[in-house]
């Protein structure tokens, strides 16, 4: 049952991806000749007007497909001869919607949910006996955490999640930016190590503070909600990071087998039902951030750069008044949607082996 929601909730993400395509296209005048919900054969069409709306067999995914997309259309409402600004919005509001749909999925887990009666924030409402992170020069009772080592804290968990990365120049020491009555406050090489404090649950590894929260109301919540959208690009950008400079390699990429397969293992490993429904939705909502930053990637085949082509051939023909031959952009994206097929592939033949094996 799980896998089956698994699958369904990220079919879901890409037909909402989709959906972003559609509308703008819709709005913009540019002809949508088929807006398909999951794929493979047919097994329901209807035509209405120029759009052909269709269920495929395959639970899986979604397609927008309009006129001119990938060749020359003479067709006058072709994407390719609509102006330049809208074909930008069209292929930006696919990433758009999947950032909209993160957030709404976090502020509904945590806004709506009758369960949640605080929301924890990263500010300082007391310390541990003998902590010597606490002083006139360091820390004191209210400090909001605005950066550490360069990186914004969204959330009370990125402070030791930062703290734990080391990303500063000096180990044990950190530079730390605090709000302080409404002005920003840098403690300049503050040491910030782990001590053992008395806990309400025994004998616990901290960084001898307490941290604050506030009570859940509508203001409050979706302020929580952005910060943990936000929170997940970053998440998003430091492993991209961690990718190219080679602290990851390809034994740590996983493509939908392994998204699919972690969100059931959540699911299983659950308390409850309700726990369980929890966990998948809000790994659903991580995903889509995911989605909105990879598909704005400048690569060719993606959104982000098919948007790069737009402004930089907008730009020549500016210069030039000349137009430039669309084939060349579609044999670009052409070649870059055969890599990145057959990276998929990889990817994917690496989680299911993976998964026979474990």
């Amino acid at each position: 049952m799980y896998i089956l929601l698994a699958i369904l909730m990220f079919s879901l993400l890409i037909v909402i991806h989709e959906l972003g395509h559609f509308v703008t296209a819709k709005l913009s005048g540019v002809q949508v000749n088929e807006f398909s919900v999951f794929m493979g054969p047919a097994i329901f069409q209807k035509q209405k007007g120029e759009t052909m709306y269709s269920i495929r067999c395959i639970p899986f995914g979604g397609y927008c497909a309009m006129e001119g997309e990938d060749d020359d259309s003479e067709n006058p409402r072709s994407f390719g001869k609509a102006a330049w600004w809208k074909r930008l919005i069209i292929l930006l509001a696919g990433a758009a919607m999947n950032f909209l749909c993160g957030f709404l999925i976090f502020w509904c887990l945590f806004g709506l949910s009758s369960e949640v009666e605080v929301l924890p924030e990263p500010v300082i409402s007391g310390f541990y006996r003998g902590n010597a992170i606490e002083g006139a020069e360091g820390l004191q009772l209210g400090d909001e955490f605005y950066s550490i080592d360069g990186e914004r804290v969204y959330t009370s968990g990125n402070i030791s999640f930062l703290l734990g990365m080391n990303l500063s120049e000096k180990p044990g020491t950190h530079d730390i930016v605090v709000i302080r009555n409404g002005q920003k406050i840098l403690l300049d090489d503050f040491p910030m190590n782990q001590v053992e404090v008395q806990t309400e649950n025994g004998i616990q590894k901290l960084y001898g503070m307490k941290l604050s929260a506030e009570p859940k109301s509508f203001v409050s919540s979706m302020k929580y909600a952005w910060n943990n959208t936000l929170d997940t690009v970053r998440m998003v950008r430091m492993s991209l990071k961690m990718l190219i400079s080679g602290q990851a390699g390809l034994k740590d990429l996983g493509g939908p087998v392994m998204i699919v397969q972690t969100i059931s293992e959540t699911a299983e490993k659950s308390g409850s039902t309700s726990a369980a429904l929890w966990n998948v939705i809000s790994f659903t909502g991580f995903i889509a951030v995911n989605l909105a930053v990879m598909n704005l990637l400048p690569l060719p085949a993606l959104d982000g750069g098919r948007a790069v082509c737009v402004i930089l051939s907008t730009a020549v023909e500016t210069v030039t008044h000349r137009k430039l031959n669309p084939k060349y952009e579609s044999y670009l994206h052409g070649a870059g949607m055969v890599i990145l097929l057959g990276f998929m592939a990889l990817i994917t033949f690496k989680d299911i082996f993976n998964i026979f094996r474990g």
